[in-house]
């Protein structure tokens, strides 16, 4: 991998990678380092939540191996992420069926960013979002869990007037099954859940507003 940097205050950064799981982890890596020397660090968990999803993308739907490119941009109050790759298919969101293991990607990267789109480009395609860089990042971890739970009910459909009426039971009962899903997703990607797991608890009890 690679970067470009300009010394403008639009600062950019360019990552050409392979779509391939080992990859991913690389890029995830180069995304962290990338955010800290620009001074952005607060981001980084959800940046690097919205880059593997949107290159595992690629390998779903366009292929293993593919020869893909990450931009990163810093434009003022937002963060830009652009993921090239050579198939003019776009992606559209769906909703997926209560069985379904896929569909719901899309759904938590609308979820998860100010905007989200897509572009052809000459050579194939970009998938394109925005992150915005001015919450407080203990407020900004609370509504980011909130507004994925609440995409994640209207994915599956399990959002009842019922439960509406008890918005923290139906959080908690909707946290266990997006949990439950994403343990999915990283056992395909070949990652070890448990070891997902250890590093989310670590995280967490990490975080300073957290009681002793």
């Amino acid at each position: 991998m690679s970067d470009q940097e300009a010394p403008e205050s639009r600062l950019r950064c360019v990552l050409p990678f392979e779509a391939v799981p080992t990859e991913i982890r690389l890029l995830r890596r180069a995304v962290a380092a990338q955010l800290s020397r620009w001074g952005v660090p607060a981001v980084t968990d959800e940046t690097q939540l919205v880059v593997t999803e949107l290159a595992t993308n690629v390998i779903k739907h366009v292929g293993e191996g593919a020869a893909s490119t990450l931009i990163l941009e810093w434009r003022g109050e937002r963060l830009r992420l652009e993921v090239h790759d050579k198939s003019p298919a776009l992606p559209t969101a769906r909703t997926a069926g209560h069985d379904e293991e896929c569909g719901r990607g899309l759904h938590l990267l609308a979820a998860m960013t100010l905007d989200w789109g897509t572009v052809v480009t000459a050579a194939g395609k970009a998938v394109w979002c925005e992150i915005d860089l001015r919450a407080e990042h203990g407020c900004r971890r609370l509504e980011r869990a909130i507004q994925m739970l609440e995409a994640y009910q209207d994915a599956v459909g399990t959002a009842s007037v019922a439960l509406v009426k008890r918005r923290g039971a139906c959080h908690r009962e909707t946290a266990v099954e997006l949990i439950a899903d994403l343990l999915h997703w990283t056992a395909s990607c070949g990652f070890d859940p448990d070891d997902v797991l250890d590093q989310a608890q670590m995280h967490y009890e990490a975080l300073p507003d957290i009681a002793a």
